[in-house]
Order: structure tokens, then sequence, then C-alpha cells
């Protein structure tokens, strides 16, 4: 089975032109970088999880007690949900816009919308954590809109000691604004 979000850096270093935006299919929507080691490893964390819930459930349904058993299925249903939605999270990007998906919210906006993606030095949290370090953000500015606070950090789960990474998803992330954001402003 094809997981399109586990292979975007793969467009990357496939394109010998370097060119920015090397996807064929602009129409469909992307995540211009590789989801980190950090959420990667969560969700695998999770799914080793449901899968021991899965298997107590086996046993339940074995010892004769299926109120127990369908309560340990919808447990790992929900386990494995929340694995998916935790390495769907990130920002996406496509020819009508940039997406913004959240481990519990989504937020669309239209290049015509966004009036400037650039990065910027700041206090960041550490792995979504209370705890803020110094490091950089990428900033989206949206028209008639309150702060989004930061798009992509150094030091979130898909960032975190892979700088070179974040300066190629902020840099292509730019990219895809001013192309797309000029054409239809």
């Amino acid at each position: 089975m094809p997981l399109p979000f586990l292979t975007a850096d793969r467009a990357f270093d496939e394109t010998a032109d370097d060119t920015a935006l090397p996807f064929d299919d602009r129409e469909s929507w992307r995540r211009p970088y590789r989801p980190g080691p950090w959420r990667v490893g969560a969700a695998a964390v999770l799914l080793l999880l449901a899968s021991f819930v899965l298997f107590a459930a086996m046993i339940i349904v074995l010892a004769g007690a299926y109120q127990g058993a369908v309560v340990c299925a919808v447990v790992a249903v929900v386990i494995i949900a929340a694995a998916t939605r935790l390495v769907r999270s990130g920002a996406w990007v496509c020819a009508q816009g940039l997406r913004r998906v959240g481990f519990l919210t989504t937020r669309t906006f239209s290049w015509s919308q966004i009036t400037s993606i650039r990065t910027v030095q700041q206090p960041v949290r550490l792995l979504g954590t209370p705890r803020t370090v110094q490091g950089q953000a990428v900033v989206v500015a949206v028209k008639r809109h309150d702060s989004l606070g930061p798009l992509l950090t150094d030091h979130n789960a898909d960032f975190l000691s892979r700088p070179e990474a974040f300066e190629r998803a902020a840099d292509v992330l730019e990219v895809w604004a001013e192309e797309y954001g000029h054409s239809q402003a």
C-alpha cells in the first residue's frame, strides 16, 4: 500500500536539476518534507500499544467475555487513529493553498489569503512541550486572521536534530508561496 505522506523527500532526491517544486501533480496535497524520527517513533510506539490491546481483545474473546473484547477493540481503533493522525500532522501544500494539519484540527488557507511566509528566530516549543528554547520558526501571515503561531519549528517532532531538513522545508514553503501567491493575487 503506497503511503504518499512518507514519500515527500524522494521527489527532491530524484530530481537532478534541483527544482524547488519537483512534484508533477501540484493539484494534490503534499507535505514538502518527510515526517521526522520523533513523530514516526511516537506513532510506532502507539501502533505497538494497539497491537497489544488487540492481542488482549483476542484473549478476552477466547475467555468468553465479549463486552470486554469490544471495549479493547474500540480502544485499539482509537489508538490506531491517533497514530495515523500523528503521522499526518504538519504542513501540506498544493496549488490551491497551504494546509496546517494539527492533531485535532486542520486549517486550510488559499494562497491568495497568505500575505507572507518567512523564517524567524524566536523562542519555540521543544517537541510540543511547554518548555521553550531559542530556535527558528516558519511564520505565516494571513489576511484578516489573528496570529497563527509557527507553522514549523526546528525543534518540533519533524526537525529536531535535522537542521538541513528544516531549511529545505522552509525554503520550499517560501517558493510555493511566491509561485502561487503572486499568480493569484
